[in-house]
């Protein structure tokens, strides 16, 4: 009887199989090239009970499952739809699908699935089967709770300021927004423009960060105006985030942007001979790919280019990831979870090419010492979302094949001290004073500016900045 029961499932399993391929084909989040719906059902059919909870549900209320059988089914399902091997799908202890390892050759299409009636069972295969999805999903949506709860309790508490940049954001005369440097969605640029014209100016093209799902232009505001008060043009460049687009596109929005300043800023006041890149956590990892993926064009490896990494005076990394290797299960731990990660970075094998630190280690291998500018890394120690240890490993890996490269750490510092809370403070900007230190080195009449020019205004109460201090989920 209980033979018999599980046999009618597999029935019903091999009669849903349709539902979920028209579900697949209408369904833009599962067009995925990182995974294989059809290795999914023959491997691990929980899995899509993982990963697209609300198609899982609904599969699971046609055929009437109860829960408890859930294991039973699946592993039934398993022996009689065999997968051809190539994919080897692995799955972490939270039913959360893990480094998936993309195959050489497609794996059977979805119509080659048998009817339940023509099958022919081979002997079982041991599989790695994941915990029931119920337990993993509810620890899911309780960190996902807890930190968006986190967030609003965070932005809340730092409105006051928000409100004030926002305010400068859209109705200042000094900025420019939503400039077209491409052709492709979220192809923009901010430009903050210093109130003194005379004169070309400094520039500094900053791209934002955002876990690389909730990047967006606007959100270098607050260092776009500061900067722009000592006399620096600052163009933040917009990107596409995940999943309109993933890290290749990102690195390619990003280049262009850089293109664009390099060769237009001119009109703008900009100085051309005086140009920074910077990047902010996910924008630095993604402008330093820019950077590094450039020289490597530069070396005869790659297509044309519209910009010249000679045409950089430096790069500015604040707070940035740069071996994608070594924070892959940092990040899972820390709430972005390894699927989603993998997704983003276009699958496990894309991962070194995606991080400079192994690139410059393998270019200087072929080339000798890389075309690349002084790279000035900006580190809190108190960081927990990136580790200040990734920013002391990349200016080691550039040092050691002879790029000038420094780390500068700030004690204590957590990964939105430096680019929010302290400029929200208003006062010195520690930060701030030597981006500007190092972008004025030689010219003595900005110099003397500086040295008089008035402290930053408090945006903030400081009780309000420490207890978001307290409460931020980065």
């Amino acid at each position: 009887m209980h033979s018999q029961n599980t046999e009618n499932k597999i029935k019903g399993i091999s009669s849903a199989l349709p539902i979920l391929k028209q579900e697949y084909r209408t369904d833009s989040r599962l067009q995925t090239p990182t995974w294989n719906l059809s290795c999914l059902l023959r491997c691990n059919l929980g899995l899509i009970f993982t990963f697209h909870r609300r198609e899982g549900e609904m599969l699971q209320k046609r055929l009437r499952l109860h829960p408890f059988h859930h294991l039973q089914w699946r592993q039934t399902l398993a022996m009689r739809y065999p997968c051809s091997g190539d994919c080897h799908l692995l799955a972490d202890g939270g039913g959360r699908l893990a480094n998936p390892k993309l195959p050489t050759s497609p794996c059977h299409p979805l119509d080659a699935v048998p009817s339940a009636g023509t099958l022919a069972t081979p002997p079982p295969r041991p599989i790695s089967l994941p915990d029931s999805p119920s337990s993993s999903s509810v620890i899911l949506g309780y960190r996902w709770i807890t930190k968006f709860l986190a967030l609003v309790f965070y932005a809340v508490l730092l409105m006051p300021g928000f409100l004030q940049v926002g305010y400068y954001y859209f109705f200042s005369s000094q900025v420019r927004r939503s400039i077209v440097y491409g052709d492709q969605p979220r192809n923009r640029l901010d430009l903050y423009l210093p109130t003194d014209s005379n004169g070309s100016k400094p520039v500094v093209a900053f791209v934002t960060g955002g876990a690389w799902i909730i990047g967006y232009k606007a959100w270098g505001s607050l260092l776009g105006r500061r900067l722009a008060e000592r006399g620096i043009i600052v163009a933040c460049i917009d990107y596409r985030n995940f999943p309109q687009g993933t890290i290749s596109d990102m690195v390619k929005d990003a280049s262009e942007g850089i293109s664009f300043v390099c060769n237009n800023i001119a009109s703008y006041g900009g100085n051309p001979d005086r140009i920074y890149l910077m990047g902010q956590s996910a924008g630095a990892h993604i402008a330093s790919c820019a950077l590094v993926h450039q020289a490597i064009k530069e070396s005869g490896e790659g297509d044309g280019t519209s910009w010249s990494v000679s045409q950089l005076n430096a790069y500015f990394g604040l707070s940035g990831g740069y071996n994608m290797l070594n924070l892959v299960d940092h990040f899972h731990r820390r709430g972005l979870y390894r699927s989603i990660f993998l997704s983003i970075m276009e699958g496990e094998q894309s991962l070194r090419h995606f991080s400079p630190e192994i690139v410059v280690r393998n270019l200087s291998a072929r080339f000798g010492v890389p075309p690349l500018p002084p790279m000035i890394l900006y580190h809190g120690t108190g960081d927990y979302s990136i580790p200040s240890d990734a920013s002391a490993s990349f200016a080691e890996a550039l040092t050691s094949i002879g790029v000038q490269a420094k780390v500068v750490l700030y004690d204590g510092k957590t990964h939105t001290d430096l680019f929010l809370q302290d400029p929200l403070r208003g006062g010195r900007d520690e930060l701030l004073e030597d981006i500007v230190s190092f972008i004025h080195a030689g010219d003595a009449a900005s110099l003397a500016k500086n040295a008089v020019a008035p402290p930053a205004r408090r945006l903030v109460p400081e009780l309000m900045l420490q207890l978001a201090r307290k409460v931020s989920p980065f």
